[in-house]
């Protein structure tokens, strides 16, 4: 079963970058239709063609055909890529089953089985997104990035062997708390993708024209972008907050204490700070929504020095989770 895991793992990687390449030649193609299209209206706006008899009408019409056909092959490029997306899910879910299989346990009682149990939640919520809004599709180029870039590295650098949980860890807690760390941080994980894309798509709005807000020209409208950020992180700041009480509780149990200023347990409060803050600040007229959004981007960096940072340079009582 852990060869398998490993094998789907591997799997899953490969058709999530196969959706990227995919989400890529939409964003190409799109870029494309609208440089064939616009002769074809500048010609029309200026009054010249069948009506200013001084250019033929076949032309426009040859443009108008291309540009046609360049919009058939973008959607089918997003529906493909779409579908190779849900394929490789399926994939990082039968991984993560079969790796539980392999160590008897839940799968996320390490760094490797914990980033792909993450990546997971941000890939299986993004289909929901997809689901209920398919005008966010081109943001999937990203969302891709990040699972090709998160779960190789998973894969190549984080790797450890099936082994039996660690004694400390084997509770109800361990289940109850660590979940719920999973989820929210799966959520926020997605949650992250559209908050920097609504800064460079904001940006180009603003009539920035240099990198990477060049990036953003084929993006949904900033205001969606920014819409979806505040969603996805108003869902999961509860469950994230439910997570670090039943931490503290699951630490009174084993430790004798809730709370001990132990590094990750200060990673996750100045997170959970970070996160508040940008709530409040979406929440607060005055407060520019780009000014909050940089709060999301700054949350997650704090939640990536947790999960990394913590666990790879300081010793602590959550030392469980290393690359040995």
């Amino acid at each position: 079963m852990s060869a398998l895991s490993d094998q789907l793992v591997s799997f899953a990687i490969l058709a999530y970058l196969v959706a990227m390449i995919s989400h890529a030649v939409e964003y190409a193609l799109g870029n494309a239709r609208a440089q064939v299209a616009a002769p074809a209206r500048e010609l029309v706006g200026a009054g010249v063609g069948a009506a200013g008899g001084s250019v033929p009408a076949e032309p426009v019409v040859a443009e108008s055909a291309t540009a046609g056909r360049s919009a058939h092959r973008a959607r089918l490029a997003g529906r493909i890529a779409v579908g190779v997306t849900a394929l490789g899910g399926l994939l990082h879910l039968a991984a993560l089953v079969t790796r539980g299989i392999a160590a008897d346990r839940m799968p996320w009682g390490n760094m490797y089985e914990f980033v792909l149990t993450v990546s997971f939640i941000g890939v299986a919520a993004w289909l929901v997104v997809l689901w209920k809004r398919p005008s966010l599709r081109r943001l999937g180029l990203f969302l891709t990035l990040v699972m090709v870039l998160l779960v190789a590295t998973a894969e190549l650098v984080l790797y450890v062997p099936v082994v039996p949980l660690v004694p400390a860890l084997n509770s109800y807690w361990f289940v109850i708390h660590v979940s719920t760390v999973v989820f929210s941080s799966g959520i926020f994980l997605l949650g992250v993708v559209p908050a920097v894309a609504y800064l460079m798509r904001a940006g180009y709005e603003r009539g920035q024209r240099s990198f990477p807000y060049t990036l953003a020209k084929r993006l949904p409208a900033a205001a969606a972008l920014e819409r979806l950020t505040f969603v996805l992180h108003a869902f999961a700041f509860p469950v994230f907050t439910f997570a670090v009480i039943a931490g503290a509780i699951w630490a009174e149990a084993a430790w004798g204490r809730p709370w001990g200023w132990d590094p990750k347990e200060t990673w996750s409060f100045i997170s959970w700070v970070i996160y508040a803050g940008y709530l409040h600040a979406r929440a607060t007229p005055s407060v520019r929504r780009n000014v909050a959004t940089w709060l999301a981007v700054v949350g997650f960096c704090t939640m990536l020095m947790n999960l990394f940072g913590v666990n790879i340079f300081f010793e602590g009582l959550h030392s469980y989770g290393g690359l040995d």
